[in-house]
């Protein structure tokens, strides 16, 4: 029993607590990886069941090879036979066994996404459907989230069933789509799990099969299931009981694929006698950091409540800095600043990591780091500049530029699509070779449909060409993403990575607006993505904060923690308190991948193209206890101070902006013309500073006393709604 005695008390107990379910909560940092191996091993060494008779699951395949190399140290010897894998290995696995139940061979094939896409595109052509509106990857996202829920085309209701989206034919095209499958005998992803379920919902004699072979269940980060493996697991346990889920509710980020936090929440309430075990004790960050991180975490009012203490003596350390700046370039300045310090001072790089709530935030700190070089790979994505969306858009822009780029006007030939395939590029290549002219120039001797397609291209890029010359490159851009489609392409995907692809594109406009001519700032990217920081070696990890969960360094940057930004502006708008929780478990997740320094950051201003917009600090940075947190640089107050006075308000914020979408931005010849200016005495409501009167409207720029603050606030109308 000597694995037992490296135990705390409360992990002991976790461990021993074998008869009927278990919810361990455990925090960050407290362990529960050991908790869930030794477990295992101790149901093991105590002969409560055979290797075959536990089923593991995990949510990757690097947790569930970890998990099998601790068992196996344990036990002194590999262990064969064991039900150890991630939910869509253990789904195949029951899958193949029963193949001919789910109406397919053992030998079945798992698609990827081209394949799905592959198969569902003419499905949708034969209903009749236009691509251009209803593109494949929005009804195949569609589809997956209706698998994530556990439901088959026969269980899909009108009421799960937007009747606007595919004119009402989704249910339909799910019911078809499944069939074609079956006919190829193949299943996608989310079929390993849907199919598994349906097997043990429709065939008492399987479930009973696995409910006599089955005595004990472990389940790693189960806040992250989603409804289909909650119901997966639901079933096998019924039997038995001896189910037990290690999690965290504080830590549950992923709504956005499916992860239902209630899961974890009404645990209590699906397993009647459930006991809960709180880990609590952290052995990687200070006091300060846990302090701070528990404050935050405690306004959520959808969680079951634990408070972190330092499991470890010593555990006293820096306050967290919550540090104000001027505007994002002087936070990147200041990031990289200290990053230097601490290299000069010896610390490894690696244990360095910059986590951003958006992914277009990196682009300013890699560009910094390259400056001053120092080495940083991006986790867990590309660099900013390798982005598919940035990628395209550059191709937009060198080929507005260069007309004779033929390697940039192939890659948007038929982005977004244009009906544009492999043929008609043949032809277009015949054709510019014959003449002696780049492919832009051949276009227009093409004819037919395929001809009309390329010569409203062309026609594009010769407007474009013009207003680049008259208007610079951030307004050509602009045209290029509204004109061109490109924009209402990512607007109508409906997958979880469009919102991103958006923003990325609008921090392309930032980056564009820093350089005097479209040239320069071609030149610039070129030599950007000759940087190797993706090589191993001593670097700074840059990632975002959902890309940094399970992950741990010694000093952690938060930057861009202002409203709207963080929490993000849906979650404001839109997603009501259970979006906002959410983003608060984001925050409690950022704070606490640091072991020994947290510098969070916010700005007076960020850059919207060539302008200028305000920002205010995060409401989370109030929920920071004052104790625990050092504050430095501008306060709330001097920002006050600058917005109060309009002179000094245009030297701080010169030319601000609204652009909360790139097409709602005024064009030449009067087009898209801005919305009527708010009026003097109309009623406003503000985020943050709740319901007030316009006192003075000027442009973009108001003036309004609102109830509860003592002086009147200068700020952008965009920032206001009609109350």
């Amino acid at each position: 029993m000597d694995y037992l005695a490296r135990l705390n008390d409360e992990q002991r107990l976790a461990v021993e607590t074998l008869d009927g379910p278990l919810l361990v909560l455990a925090g960050a940092g407290t362990g529960k990886t050991r908790v869930l191996t030794t477990r295992f091993a101790h149901i093991l060494l105590t002969k409560r069941a055979w290797p075959s008779q536990v089923l593991a699951v995990t949510f990757t395949n690097k947790a569930a090879r970890e998990m099998r190399e601790r068992i196996a140290a344990m036990l002194g010897s590999k262990v064969e036979g064991l039900w150890l894998g991630t939910f869509h290995a253990l789904g195949a696995r029951m899958l193949r066994r029963h193949a001919a139940l789910a109406g397919l061979e053992p030998g079945f094939s798992i698609l990827d996404t081209d394949d799905q896409l592959r198969l569902l595109k003419p499905l949708m052509q034969e209903a009749g459907l236009d691509l251009h509106r209803f593109p494949p990857p929005a009804l195949m996202g569609r589809i997956q989230r209706w698998k994530d829920r556990g439901l088959t085309p026969s269980r899909v209701t009108p009421a799960d069933d937007d009747t606007d989206f595919a004119q009402g034919k989704a249910r339909a095209l799910y019911a078809s789509y499944q069939e074609r499958l079956a006919s190829v005998n193949a299943v996608d992803f989310g079929d390993l799990l849907l199919h598994a379920t349906e097997l043990l919902r429709n065939h008492p004699d399987v479930l009973a099969e696995y409910h006599r072979s089955l005595r004990y269940i472990l389940v790693d980060e189960y806040q992250d299931t989603n409804l289909v493996q909650y119901l997966w697991l639901r079933l096998l346990a019924q039997a038995h009981r001896n189910i037990c889920c290690v999690g965290d509710d504080d830590q549950s980020i992923y709504s956005w694929r499916g992860a239902e936090v209630e899961n974890i929440l009404r645990f209590e309430q699906d397993f009647p006698g459930a006991r809960v075990v709180r880990l609590e004790a952290n052995y990687r960050s200070t006091a300060p950091i846990l302090a701070a991180a528990a404050a935050l975490i405690s306004h959520n009012e959808g969680r079951l409540g634990k408070t972190l203490r330092p499991g470890r003596e010593g555990a006293e350390g820096e306050k967290v800095a919550v540090i104000g700046l001027r505007d994002s370039d002087e936070e990147a300045r200041m990031v990289g600043q200290r990053i230097e310090a601490l290299r000069r001072e010896g610390n490894s790089l690696a244990e360095v990591a910059i986590l951003v709530r958006a992914s277009f935030q990196t682009r300013a700190f890699e560009e910094r780091l390259i400056a001053w070089a120092i080495p940083y790979r991006v986790v867990g994505g590309l660099r900013f500049y390798e982005r598919a969306e940035i990628r395209d858009a550059v191709a937009y822009l060198r080929a507005t530029l260069r007309p004779g780029d033929d390697l940039a006007f192939e890659r948007v030939l038929n982005v977004p699509k244009r009906g544009l395939g492999d043929a008609a590029l043949r032809r277009l290549r015949e054709t510019a070779r014959a003449q002696g002219v780049p492919l832009a120039g051949a276009a227009e001797a093409l004819g037919g449909r395929t001809g009309e397609a390329f010569t409203r291209l062309v026609a594009g890029f010769a407007r474009w060409r013009e207003t680049l010359r008259r208007d610079g490159p951030v307004l050509c851009l602009r045209e290029i993403l509204d004109e061109s489609g490109y924009l209402e392409m990512l607007e109508k995907d409906r997958s979880p990575e469009a919102p991103g692809r958006v923003e990325n594109l609008k921090e392309l406009g930032r980056a564009l607006a820093e350089f005097e001519t479209l040239e320069g700032f071609l030149d610039h990217v070129s030599l950007v993505m000759e940087n190797d920081e993706n090589a191993a070696g001593d670097r700074v990890s840059l990632m975002t904060l959902h890309g940094a969960k399970g992950l741990e360094f010694d000093t952690v940057f938060l930057p861009g923690w202002e409203d709207g930004l963080f929490p993000n502006q849906r979650a404001l708008e839109e997603g009501g308190a259970k979006a906002l929780e959410e983003e608060r478990r984001l925050a409690y997740v950022g704070l606490t991948r640091a072991r020994l320094r947290a510098i969070v950051s916010h700005v007076a201003s960020r850059r919207f193209y060539s302008g200028w917009q305000p920002a205010y600090p995060s409401r989370f940075i109030d929920e920071l206890p004052e104790d625990r947190v050092e504050h430095s640089g501008s306060t709330m107050l001097e920002r006050e101070a600058a917005l109060s006075a309009p002179a000094v308000f245009a030297s701080v914020f010169p030319s601000p902006v609204r652009l909360p979408r790139v097409r709602d931005v005024p064009e030449a010849g009067g087009r898209n013309a801005r919305a009527a200016p708010i009026a003097v005495g109309a009623r406003v409501f503000h985020q943050k500073f709740g319901y007030g009167e316009v006192m003075e409207s000027e442009g973009d720029r108001l003036v309004v006393r609102f109830e509860n603050q003592e002086r009147p606030k200068s700020l952008i109308s965009s920032y206001v709604e009609p109350a």
